[in-house]
């Protein structure tokens, strides 16, 4: 029994360190030479007829300045189309959105007089555009959130890979803003920062990148799937179903977006369990993906994700056991069950003793950052397992 849960205890580790260190580091070799092709459509070219679609709730603060970074854009207007839902927003977003619309002939707004979250509001919006356009390959819609502003230059970075059929989706380069020493706003860039790098090359090596930064990404429209009720993560599933088809996905380093980023651990813990819950609705529904781990798609998505949504299970379990082994005498695990104590409850409780007095140590910081994510992810678990009542969100706050 000893034998098997010291075995146990490796597995968990292994896991982690696969997801967290392994993993990226086969991408960064595995890539290293790998240039995105240059087949881009140019200024000779007929530009694809591009519909944005976008949900919002209570955006007054940004809906404004999102709309006009979409109106800047430097993408042919006459190829251009906006769809917008307010999901029974409270504030002053449909007055705001209705200017727009009475000013914008390519500005369709739909203001919703019941909650439909947001993935109700993309599917509906989704079948608008259809309707006017039709699913022609060269009908790219542009899923996009209203606190994500764009360069004039990001939509024809996107949209200039769809001269590749093989093509279904691409992704924005994230830039994060706002950033202060206070807060956790420095440990979301680092993390931000790092997937974006991982997912590029992902879809550099295979095409496979694994699930896009919901906040703006492009994708043909007959490659796009309703996602079902009541799921939370519709970036991630709408992208899965183009891979399964047989699609790839990329990302573009030059196609940038900015984003405030969050300073309060506790607004972005919130998030993040939310976000979790749907994670664990998307393992379940893409589950005979782990049946291939040997094939391309299967082992970015066992490594890339799986592997950190069990993050929770392997820190508990591998913690459990390290205690159990030491309390039965093996003195290596009774210093490991230390090292391992002083990690998950000593760091924190130090980084937050040394919040109170305005000192703020990036390395504490990023820990704390990544232990309580993983809590957020055990309580997404939580909620997945109990049922999700409904996919209706609250903006987050930010910077």
């Amino acid at each position: 029994m000893l034998l098997a849960l010291q075995i146990l205890f490796f597995v968990c580790i292994f896991g982690l360190v696969h997801a967290y260190v392994l993993y990226p580091l086969l991408m960064y070799w595995w890539a290293g030479n790998k240039k995105p092709s240059s087949n881009f459509y140019t200024t000779d070219d007929e530009w694809p007829q591009v519909s944005v679609l976008m949900a919002a709730y209570n955006e007054e603060a940004i809906i404004k300045e999102k709309m006009q970074s979409l109106l800047d854009s430097d993408y042919p207007m006459d190829r251009l189309s906006i769809w917008v839902g307010s999901d029974n927003s409270k504030d002053r977003t449909n007055e705001i959105m209705d200017s727009f619309a009475a000013s914008h002939q390519n500005v369709h707004f739909l203001p919703f007089t019941e909650r439909q979250g947001k993935p109700g509001i993309i599917n509906q919006l989704a079948v608008k555009a259809v309707n006017k356009i039709g699913t022609d390959h060269q009908h790219i819609f542009l899923l996009t959130d209203a606190s994500v502003l764009l360069e004039p230059f990001t939509m024809k970075k996107l949209i200039r890979h769809f001269k590749q059929d093989d093509i279904a989706l691409v992704d924005s380069n994230m830039l994060n803003t706002g950033i202060k020493s206070k807060g956790i706003s420095k440990s979301e860039k680092e993390y931000v920062n790092r997937e974006v790098r991982l997912k590029n090359r992902e879809g550099l090596l295979w095409g496979t990148m694994i699930g896009p930064f919901g906040g703006c990404y492009a994708l043909r429209a007959d490659y796009y799937s309703e996602v079902p009720p009541k799921f939370l993560v519709d970036d991630f599933y709408i992208a899965f179903r183009a891979l399964e088809r047989g699609g790839a996905a990329i990302n573009d380093l030059e196609a940038i977006c900015h984003e405030s980023v969050p300073h309060d651990i506790r607004e972005e813990y919130r998030r993040k369990s939310r976000i979790s819950a749907g994670n664990y609705q998307n393992l379940y529904t893409f589950r005979h993906l782990l049946l291939r781990p040997f094939s391309k798609l299967g082992f970015a998505f066992i490594s890339h994700k799986v592997m950190r949504w069990m993050g929770p299970f392997f820190i508990t379990g591998s913690f459990v056991i390290c205690g159990f082994l030491g309390y039965s005498g093996n003195l290596l695990y009774t210093y490991l069950f230390y090292l391992m104590s002083l990690v998950l409850f000593g760091i924190p409780i130090l980084d937050f003793i040394l919040q109170k007095l305005n000192i703020h140590i990036l390395l504490l910081r990023n820990i704390t950052y990544f232990l309580v994510m993983n809590v957020a992810l055990l309580e997404g678990f939580i909620k997945y397992i109990n049922g999700i009542k409904n996919n209706v969100w609250e903006p987050p706050k930010r910077g």
